[in-house]
């Protein structure tokens, strides 16, 4: 079984999550493939979601842990990667849904080729409040994300995110990067890439922690694949469309929650001090400027409950700073073959 079926390590975190976790903990035990280990961390929850998991029958390699505070999406998954025996790794958001063949198709595209560090599933849209994925069959087709895509200005979107699935991403292919509601990594990209212990940075707790690590992965040379055969249906709390124009931008910000705004403004621009090669962004200032202009313009004159965004960013640049030099001095590709995946 394990020459047939590595090993694939899947990750829950958990939080404040209790409504979500019956229908996606059956999605995971009804994985078709073979051969997995369960690691479910509850990052101190405060809703039910303890007793919950303490009720859960025993069941063969299923571990769960409970932290005493909330360590974040990065930390709670950096504490659990340490621990996982996989060859592949799966960080599974709880707001998920699986089809039964999701980790076999993924697993499919990983074993072809060493280079893949990580696979993208077509994820779409689960409004749990009016539908039953196990009884009544009725599924939303509107697209929730089928990767992450960049921009010359910097802005990253969920590829689709809001369009209703036709068909048009139903081509396997090489994507910039995985978003961070179901990717599965490969264990050894992960190891290549991680800075001070960290495979996810942790002074971003969460948001945009993703795409910091996606960008990382492709400076080392690792690929990542969309794989449209890996089905799921995610709750995504925020976001609704890959809103490009700035006032859709900012209608779709007003949507999101004070405490994410805080830390996308921090975190977008402390990926950008670890990841950013000097002559690109030079050569995408046209469209770069612009967009930071009025996003400092927009923080400062209409969003001051974000200004301690804008401490804490010069408190954790010099880190960021340190995390950069690793960075630079291992990548493993040049700004040419970089540059093609800004839009």
């Amino acid at each position: 079984m394990q020459q047939n079926h590595p090993l694939v390590s899947i990750n829950l975190l958990a939080y404040n999550g209790k409504k979500y976790l019956d229908k996606c903990l059956k999605s995971v035990f009804n994985q078709r493939y073979p051969n997995l280990e369960i690691l479910i961390i509850d990052n101190n929850s405060t809703d039910g979601t303890k007793d919950y998991l303490k009720k859960l029958p025993d069941k063969p390699k299923l571990k769960i842990i409970f932290n005493e505070k909330n360590l974040g999406y990065a930390g709670g998954y950096n504490q659990a990667i340490k621990i996982n025996k996989g060859k592949y790794i799966l960080c599974l958001n709880q707001d998920m849904f699986l089809d039964r063949e999701f980790i076999q198709n993924a697993v499919e595209v990983l074993e072809k080729k060493d280079n893949v560090a990580a696979v993208q599933g077509k994820l779409l849209r689960w409004n749990m409040g009016n539908i039953s994925l196990e009884i009544s069959n009725e599924i939303f087709y509107i697209i929730d994300t089928t990767g992450l895509s960049i921009f010359k200005n910097r802005r990253i979107i969920n590829r689709g995110q809001g369009e209703i699935d036709q068909g048009q991403f139903q081509k396997e292919q090489e994507i910039f990067g995985a978003d961070g509601a179901a990717p599965i990594y490969r264990k050894k990209a992960l190891e290549n890439v991680k800075l001070n212990d960290e495979y996810f940075d942790e002074n971003f707790f969460l948001y945009k922690e993703d795409v910091d690590l996606a960008w990382r992965l492709r400076l080392y040379n690792w690929k990542a694949i969309y794989q449209p055969k890996s089905v799921a249906w995610h709750d995504r709390s925020s976001g609704e469309s890959a809103s490009i124009g700035y006032f859709a931008i900012i209608k779709e910000r007003r949507k999101i929650n004070k405490f994410s705004k805080y830390l996308a403004f921090k975190n977008q621009r402390l990926m950008q001090i670890k990841n950013e090669q000097f002559w690109i962004l030079i050569k995408h200032l046209p469209w770069f400027l612009p967009k930071e202009i009025l996003s400092w313009f927009y923080v400062l004159f209409f969003e001051k409950y974000t200004w301690k965004a804008i401490r804490d960013l010069f408190k954790q640049a010099p880190f960021s700073w340190r995390k950069r030099k690793i960075i630079m001095t291992n990548k493993k590709i040049g700004t040419k073959e970089m540059e093609k995946w800004f839009n």
